[in-house]
Parts: C-alpha cells; sequence; structure tokens
C-alpha cells in the first residue's frame, strides 16, 4: 500500500508576513502582564468580523447605532454571552471565567470568513490558543475547525496531536490525549454520562487515550474508557468499554476484531492467554 504523506504547501511572502505580524500581537497581548483576555478577545473579534469600524464603544453606545448591530456587537465581548458548560453545577467558576474568553474568541474566529477552512492560519491560530486554555498542551498541536470543548481547563493534551474537524471534546471529568493521538471529523469523546433514570444525576469519570490512539470518522467513546496505546476505535463504533492495546474496536457496542500487524509479541501472547482462558 502506498503511503501518502502530506504535502508541503507555502502561502505568498507577504500573506505570510500579514499573518506572522497578526499572530504576534495578538501572542504578546495575550501575554502582557495583567492582560484582559476579555478585553482583547472583543477587539480582535471586532477586527475580524467588523473591520474599520471604528471605536467599539462609542457605536455601541450611539443610539443611532440599530439595535440589531448593538446586539451582534454586545456579542463580541465574552461578558455578553453564556456558554452551556457555564450552567453546569461543578463547573470551577474561577477556572472557566479565566479560559472562557479565549474560547469564545476561538469559536467565533471557526465562524468568521478569515477562520473557516483557512487551514494554515487556523491551526497557527488554535495552536497559539491552546496551551492558555488547556491543563496542558504538548508541541505540535494541529487542530482544525469547529472543534467544541466542555472545560477546556481539565484538558491534557501531549506532543503531536491531531484533531479533525468538527470533534467533540468533552473533559467535563477530565479528558487525557497522549503523545500521536488522532481524532477524526464527527467523532465524540466524553468524559461524564447521565443516569438513565434522573438526567440531572451525572457522573464524571477521566476519559484516556493513550500513545498513537486513533479515534476515527463519527465514533463516540464514551466516559471513563481507556483506550490503549495503538489501539482504534473504528468509524462510526461506540466504545462503551476500554480499548486494549493495539486492539481494532468496531460496532455498537464497540468490540475487539483485529489486532494490528504492528503489535509486539506480547500483545499477541496475551491475546492467546485470554483467548484459551474464554475471555
Amino acid at each position: 500500500m502506498p503511503l501518502r504523506p502530506l504535502k508541503f504547501l507555502s502561502l505568498p511572502a507577504a500573506t505570510q508576513a500579514t499573518h506572522d505580524a497578526w499572530l504576534t500581537a495578538l501572542d504578546t497581548a495575550l501575554s502582557a502582564p495583567g492582560a484582559d483576555w476579555y478585553r482583547v478577545a472583543r477587539e480582535t473579534l471586532c477586527q475580524i468580523w467588523y473591520p474599520g469600524l471604528g471605536r467599539y464603544d462609542q457605536v455601541v453606545s450611539d443610539p443611532q447605532t440599530p439595535v440589531a448591530t448593538r446586539t451582534a456587537l454586545l456579542a463580541l465581548d465574552p461578558h455578553n454571552i453564556t456558554l452551556e458548560p457555564e450552567y453546569y453545577a461543578e463547573v470551577d467558576i474561577e477556572k472557566f471565567a479565566r479560559v472562557k474568553p479565549l474560547l469564545w474568541l476561538w469559536y467565533s474566529f471557526d465562524r468568521s470568513p478569515l477562520g473557516g477552512q483557512n487551514v494554515d492560519l487556523g491551526v497557527r491560530f488554535r495552536r497559539l490558543l491552546a496551551p492558555r486554555i488547556f491543563a496542558r498542551c504538548g508541541r505540535n498541536f494541529k487542530c482544525f475547525q469547529h472543534v467544541e470543548f466542555s472545560f477546556g481547563y481539565d484538558l491534557d493534551v501531549g506532543d503531536d496531536v491531531v484533531v479533525h474537524r468538527h470533534v467533540l471534546l468533552d473533559d467535563r471529568g477530565g479528558l487525557t490525549l497522549a503523545d500521536r493521538v488522532s481524532v477524526s471529523d464527527y467523532a465524540n469523546i466524553y468524559s461524564h454520562t447521565h443516569s438513565i433514570v434522573d438526567q440531572r444525576d451525572v457522573t464524571s469519570a477521566r476519559t484516556i487515550l493513550e500513545e498513537d490512539v486513533r479515534i476515527t470518522y463519527h465514533a463516540t467513546v464514551l466516559a471513563g474508557v481507556r483506550v490503549g496505546r495503538n489501539g482504534m476505535v473504528g468509524a462510526n463504533a461506540v466504545a462503551t468499554k476500554s480499548v486494549k492495546p493495539y486492539h481494532v474496536n468496531v460496532g455498537i457496542p464497540a468490540k475487539s476484531i483485529r489486532v494490528k500487524p504492528n503489535a509486539p509479541p506480547e500483545v499477541y501472547a496475551t491475546e492467546r492467554v485470554a483467548r484459551q482462558d474464554g475471555q
């Protein structure tokens, strides 16, 4: 089977220089001592969505500004919106208040003409925000558009992790993505579950994806599941129980159908013993 590594692309030099300057300015603003991330988010979004608007405060307070326009402008300020996790009983108010403006900046960028399908700038922009939101973010984090989180602050991300489009990373109970984890489009990774009797009865459990794990298209991993090193959850599968290292689990509920051919000998030995024991 032929290997097809990603191609290297380069933008026009003037465009690259403009992107570099904008990201550097944003990084500097967020890193400044005592930086007001709410104000930084508002000003950045205003520049993205309404370039050339002028003074934000003046336009918002001007009675001649149409009320719908004022409403839209007010929504650029994270103080004036609510996010779903703020309604959760167990939210750490102080921690979430700190990351909220960056989450809103992330989500709103993705929905803007500047964000959208803009891969190069989008990956760099999200890589700039991620270490300030997550509990930990390793090197070379690569995230595509329309990925959403619960709290954000209880997400532990290793090196060279890739998260594709329209993924939900629910860190409500804690979520670990170890080195080189890959999460495909439209996957859902949960760390909380609701009682079938009373929806208000919520159980949180850390979900762990070990090194080199792949969660493929439209798959779901439920709260408390551990996907072992080099394990894989197949397309549309629902992992309700932990996945053994190097195993490929598919179906609803997901079950192991094979061991990867690159598995070390001890994995095969363990598998033979398990089968002999009838497990």
